[in-house]
Formats: structure tokens, C-alpha cells, sequence
């Protein structure tokens, strides 16, 4: 949404890359704990589903490319959406296949 606002200039950069910024690393803390929660329940399907963002995640914190720079903002701004995009949709599936495994379980328990 951030991004949205900053191409139709309704926030300012500054803003708008501190609004990203602040959600960034607790989001790759969350789907780090998501993971280790998978792995402790034996989840080992939807742990390897969400292996490849987590490797992801984790690639982009080691390179310190996971912020977003106040000065590159408008020059990566096509970039940034789209890979937020796709994360996006990434997270959505993976939250419809943890749902779907949840009710499968009860559903078998019966």
C-alpha cells in the first residue's frame, strides 16, 4: 500500500520507506518462528513449503538488502512492488494450505 501511496505521491519518500522498514525484520522474525513451529510439530509438508521464503528472507538479511533506501526508492519502485507482490501471494497460499492441513486433521480425527 505504501508503494501504491508513493507512486500516485500521496506520501513522501521518507515515510514511506520508514513505514516498510519498520515491518521488515519483524516479519522475517515471524516467518522464522512460523518454521520452527512446522519443524517442532512435524509439520515436514508446509515446512518445506515455506523453506524457499525463509531462505529467501534470509538471503536478503545477510546481503542488507531487506531495508528499503529513502534516496533508491523511486528508481527500485517497480522492482520493490513486484517482489512484495509476489511475497504476498506466496504467504497468502501458504496461510490457505496451513488452514486447509488444520481442518483435514480435525476432520481426520473424527
Amino acid at each position: 500500500m505504501c508503494l501504491a501511496d508513493l507512486e500516485f505521491d500521496y506520501i513522501n519518500p521518507y515515510d514511506s520507506a520508514s513505514r516498510i522498514n519498520y515491518l521488515v525484520v519483524p516479519e522475517f522474525i515471524l516467518q522464522g518462528i512460523l518454521s520452527l513451529l512446522f519443524i517442532l510439530f512435524g509439520q515436514w509438508l508446509m515446512f518445506l513449503f515455506s523453506a524457499p521464503i525463509l531462505y529467501y528472507n534470509v538471503k536478503l538479511y545477510q546481503q542488507q538488502q531487506h531495508l528499503v533506501d529513502v534516496t533508491e526508492i523511486f528508481n527500485l519502485l517497480n522492482k520493490e512492488k513486484k517482489r512484495r507482490l509476489f511475497k504476498l501471494a506466496y504467504l497468502v497460499i501458504l496461510l490457505f494450505l496451513s488452514f486447509f492441513w488444520m481442518i483435514w486433521s480435525v476432520l481426520e480425527d473424527e
